[in-house]
């Protein structure tokens, strides 16, 4: 089956990709890299010829509030549309846990403006909505810095890897279209504060952390389940501190 994989060279579409062409699929990778922008629809038409299924791990490069509503709603339209002339039978689109709860942020209202164009859209679709991932845990902590203080809110947090994910979204290509949602996250429940606090400090990092009720996280304030999975979510197999042992074990 061929599989188009927008946004196939980045951290969860590589892996993605990986996976499907282990398992027999022709998985071709999308972006810009490759002559496929979706935002001016370049490259569309002949990388979709034959495809049976599109998979849409993109992000936008900027995360200013228009500008990233401009990418995903632009972006969707185009490929819906190319799927459609395509002939495409199946959208699976990666999607954020609580994106349609917290409408101060910009970048989740854009997601969810993302999906409600899938949602309303011509091709049979499924929604995997994650959790955050556990490789893009620093670049957060140190979203939540200023100066040598780390402010972060007590609540619910469950990471998940990029390569669980990846093999959600892989076997949700493979399957029939749910015209739905689903839910993923980390086996781990943790609270957001204790989380980062006992990270820094295994890493001997000398930033302080507070607890902030009222600390912004992609803009937003959080309410204690914002970032965890209804009942319910596929939860993926890899335990933060077990990745953590991967992913720092020196070479052989």
């Amino acid at each position: 089956m061929k599989i188009v994989v927008i946004g196939g060279s980045g951290l969860i579409g590589s892996t993605v990709v990986a996976r499907l062409r282990e398992h027999g699929h022709e998985a071709v990778p999308a972006s810009p890299n490759t002559g496929v922008d979706t935002l001016t629809g370049q490259g569309l038409a002949e990388v979709l010829t034959g495809a049976a299924v599109v998979v849409d791990v993109s992000n936008s490069p900027s995360f200013e509030d228009d500008a990233v509503l401009r990418f995903f709603q632009t972006s969707t339209r185009n490929l819906l549309a190319a799927e459609a002339e395509a002939r495409v039978g199946h959208h699976v689109a990666l999607s954020i846990v609580g994106a349609g709860e917290l409408p101060d942020s910009g970048y989740l209202r854009a997601k969810v403006a993302q999906e409600s164009l899938i949602e309303a859209g011509p091709i049979p679709y499924s929604i995997v909505r994650s959790t955050q991932f556990f490789e893009f845990v620093k670049s957060i902590v140190d979203g939540f810095t200023v100066e040598t203080t780390v402010r972060v809110p007590h609540v619910l947090f469950q990471p998940i890897a990029a390569a669980d994910a990846a093999g959600v979204v892989g076997r949700t290509a493979v399957g029939e279209p749910l015209n739905g949602r689903i839910e993923i996250g980390g086996p781990e429940r943790f609270r957001f504060d204790d989380f980062v606090r006992d990270g820094l400090a295994a890493r001997s990092d000398p930033r302080t952390v507070v607890t902030d009720p009222h600390a912004r996280y992609f803009g937003t304030e959080l309410d204690e389940r914002s970032l965890v999975p209804d009942a319910g979510a596929t939860l993926g197999g890899t335990r933060f501190a077990d990745w953590v042992g991967m992913t720092t074990a020196p070479a052989r």
